[in-house]
C-alpha cells in the first residue's frame, strides 16, 4: 500500500515543476508562433484550422518546458552561487534533479509527439529545434554572446508555427522568427545586467559581465531597433494592413517607455521592463495582428 501511494505523482512535486520551468512566460514566445500560424492559414485556405492551432500550442509549450527544465538542471550549480537566484527550485530542494528530467522528458516527448501528428516535416526538424535549447545553458561557459544562442532557439517558433500549417518552408516566417529572435535576445541582455558582479566572480560569460552594462544596454536598443525594423519588412511581406501597422506603432512605443526605464546607472525596474513590458508586446501584437487577418478575409 505504501509503495503504490508513493508512485502516484504528488501535487507538490507538479507545483514545483511548473514554477521551476515558469510555464507563465511562454506568453513571450507563444503570440508570435500564433502570428506565423494564422497569417499561414489565411494564405492557405482563408480558414482558422483549429485542430492544427491546438496542435502547435503543444509543441510551443513542450518544447519551451524541455528547454526550461533543461536550462535550470544544467545551471543549477550557477544559480547556488548567484544570490538572485538561489532559491530556484533545484538550489533548495523543493525540486530534486531526477523528477526535473522527469518532467523535461515528459514534455521533450509531447513536443515530439504533436510534430509528429502535425506533418512529416515538422517531425523531421523537430530535433533541429531542441539543439539550441541544450546548447544555450551552456553557452555561458564558452561565449561572451550566450544571448546569440537564445535567440537562435526562440527564432524557431514562428518558423515552426508556419510549417505546421503548411509544411513547406516560408522566408517570410523566417523574417518574423528573426525578429522574435533578436527581440528576445535584446531583453535578455537587459535581464543579464542585473548579474554582472557575480557573473564576474563566478566566471559566468555575458555581455554585461565582458563589456560593462552601458555596452549592454546599448546593444539591447540596437536589437530593439532591428526587431522593429524586421517587424515592418514581415508586415510588407504578407501586405498586412492596418490593424497590423497599428501593433506595430504599439510595440515600437513599448520599446521606447522599455528603454526609457531601464539605464545603465538605474537597473531598479528591470523586471517591469523585462516580464510587463515584454509581456505587453507579444500579446498586442498578436491581438492587432489576429484582427487585421479577421478583417482581411480570415474565417473563423
Amino acid at each position: 500500500m505504501t509503495s503504490a501511494s508513493a508512485a502516484i505523482p504528488q501535487p507538490g512535486r507538479t507545483k514545483a515543476f511548473l514554477r521551476l520551468v515558469m510555464i507563465e512566460h511562454s506568453v513571450f514566445a507563444l503570440p508570435f508562433a500564433y502570428i506565423a500560424a494564422l497569417t499561414a492559414m489565411y494564405q492557405w485556405d482563408g480558414n482558422i484550422h483549429w485542430v492544427r492551432l491546438l496542435l502547435v500550442t503543444v509543441c510551443m509549450v513542450g518544447l519551451r518546458t524541455f528547454a526550461m527544465a533543461v536550462n535550470r538542471i544544467i545551471d543549477r550549480e550557477i544559480d547556488a552561487r548567484n544570490p538572485r537566484t538561489a532559491h530556484r527550485e533545484l538550489v533548495t530542494g523543493a525540486m530534486s534533479v531526477k523528477h526535473a528530467w522527469t518532467g523535461a522528458l515528459i514534455a521533450l516527448a509531447v513536443f515530439l509527439g504533436a510534430a509528429a501528428l502535425l506533418n512529416p516535416l515538422c517531425l523531421a526538424l523537430a530535433p533541429i529545434a531542441v539543439i539550441p535549447m541544450v546548447v544555450y545553458p551552456y553557452g555561458k561557459r564558452f561565449t561572451n554572446f550566450p544571448q546569440a544562442i537564445l535567440g537562435l532557439a526562440q527564432a524557431m517558433g514562428p518558423i515552426g508555427g508556419w510549417l505546421a500549417i503548411t509544411g513547406s518552408w516560408s522566408w517570410d516566417a523566417v523574417i518574423l522568427g528573426l525578429a522574435v529572435g533578436i527581440w528576445i535576445g535584446g531583453f535578455d541582455l537587459i535581464y543579464a545586467c542585473q548579474d554582472v558582479e557575480t557573473d564576474r566572480e563566478i566566471g559566468v560569460m555575458s555581455v554585461p559581465a565582458r563589456f560593462g552594462i552601458p555596452a549592454a544596454i546599448w546593444g539591447a536598443r540596437v536589437c530593439h531597433a532591428l526587431t522593429t525594423a524586421l517587424f515592418v519588412w514581415y508586415a510588407l511581406a504578407t501586405d498586412a494592413g492596418t490593424f497590423f501597422w497599428l501593433g506595430l506603432m504599439i510595440v515600437a512605443a513599448a520599446f521606447l517607455y522599455e528603454h526609457s526605464i531601464v539605464r545603465p546607472h538605474d537597473l531598479s525596474r528591470v523586471n517591469r521592463a523585462f516580464f510587463s513590458v515584454n509581456g505587453f508586446i507579444g500579446i498586442a501584437l498578436f491581438v492587432c495582428a489576429l484582427l487585421d487577418l479577421l478583417v482581411r478575409g480570415l474565417t473563423v
